[in-house]
């Protein structure tokens, strides 16, 4: 895009509520962070958040199709990352209730700026860049979880990058709650079966139909030659894309803690969830840490790997990876271990992460 016409459509959404910084409402839309992991084999099986944090992927009835996903360094001009889907297993016999869905979930509190469902309704302006491996056909669309409320577009993807601009229409139907729960979606439908298809696509705001949400949109599963490489998404205010919105990674990062946060043997934050715990049996502890940002919401815990336990005298280890966390704040993990034999009960150690390759994770993911 040139840098008239850049200027053009910033004045334009200016005019319709837009522009101005901090105007992105997705989260880590260049694929700068990944947590959890920078890659993840064997998905399509169950819904979850696996590589970049903040992108969920969504599936329905299961398919066989099975893919890789990962943090990849082929990017468009002025990207280092892109999220990449690499087709493993075909599904070419393709039941009625599968689906395949890319997926950004957002609070109420953070779309307001849209002004949906009232007569000052502002239309939302979505950007992207994609390629793939062949020509296909997706399609993007926004989904109010508070009203039942959709639209949608097709794109295209070829093999080289190209940026996809899209522009959704206001809504004065049904406004979004100012909450913390999720209440506007984008989804990025990239499989799915004939519930999802036989009507049309509505390409302005109406309530959600399935028979009408994927017309139009072919299938990743239907090679094992098939990529998806997306990035640089962003949706904002007003009638025309803008150009992305960088952010310094830190601000990214921060972001991304509100939702999620990982410990790790190495993570700078956090140094292997190095703390204080107290032996509440002889064969538990207890223990907790400040989180580096206030979360959402109440987090939930997952621990993988081994507590090693020590009080200069002796050290003890782990055997279980299971965890409690349920007195755990917005702003403190409090988790409880058990699997240990030997401790001396209400005695304090030293508790860390036993090898490389642990991980904690505390979430509050939408």
């Amino acid at each position: 895009m040139s840098k008239a016409a850049e200027l053009a459509n910033l004045i334009g959404n200016i005019n319709a509520g837009g522009g101005g910084v901090n105007r992105n409402a997705l989260i880590n839309g260049a694929m700068n962070v990944a947590q959890r992991a920078t890659s993840a084999t064997g998905k399509g099986d169950a819904d979850g958040y696996f590589v970049c944090d903040r992108w969920n992927i969504n599936i329905g009835a299961t398919s066989a199709g099975r893919f890789t996903l990962s943090q990849d360094s082929s990017a468009p001009s002025g990207f280092a990352n892109s999220l990449k889907f690499d087709c493993t297993t075909a599904d070419t016999s393709i039941a009625a209730g599968e689906n395949m869905i890319l997926q950004q979930k957002i609070e109420g509190q953070n779309v307001q700026s849209f002004a949906k469902g009232t007569s000052d309704a502002k239309p939302f302006a979505l950007s992207f860049y994609v390629k793939g491996n062949a020509s296909a056909t997706y399609v993007a669309a926004l989904f109010d979880e508070d009203n039942a409320r959709y639209v949608g577009k097709t794109f295209s993807v070829t093999t080289d990058w190209t940026r996809v601009e899209i522009t959704f229409p206001a809504d004065t139907t049904g406004a979004l709650d100012d909450d913390n729960a999720r209440s506007l979606e984008l989804w990025i439908w990239l499989h799915c079966g004939s519930t999802y298809k036989g009507g049309t696509l509505p390409l302005t705001w109406a309530s959600y139909s399935s028979s009408n949400a994927a017309e139009g949109g072919d299938s990743f599963f239907d090679s094992t030659d098939r990529t998806f490489f997306i990035t640089g998404v962003q949706l904002e205010v007003g009638q025309n894309p803008t150009e992305f919105e960088h952010e310094p990674f830190e601000r990214t990062l921060n972001k991304c803690q509100r939702y999620c946060f990982v410990f790790t043997q190495n993570s700078a934050e956090g140094g292997g969830l190095v703390t204080f715990a107290n032996a509440y049996a002889t064969t538990a502890i207890q223990g907790g840490r400040s989180l580096p940002t206030t979360m959402r919401a109440k987090p939930s815990t997952n621990f993988t790997g081994n507590i090693r336990v020590g009080n200069g005298v002796a050290n003890f280890n782990s055997s279980s990876t299971s965890t409690a966390g349920n007195e755990s704040s917005v702003n403190q993990l409090h988790f409880y271990i058990g699997g240990f034999s030997g401790l001396t009960q209400h005695q304090g150690y030293f508790a860390h992460m036993q090898t490389n390759g642990n991980t904690f994770v505390v979430s509050s993911e939408l």
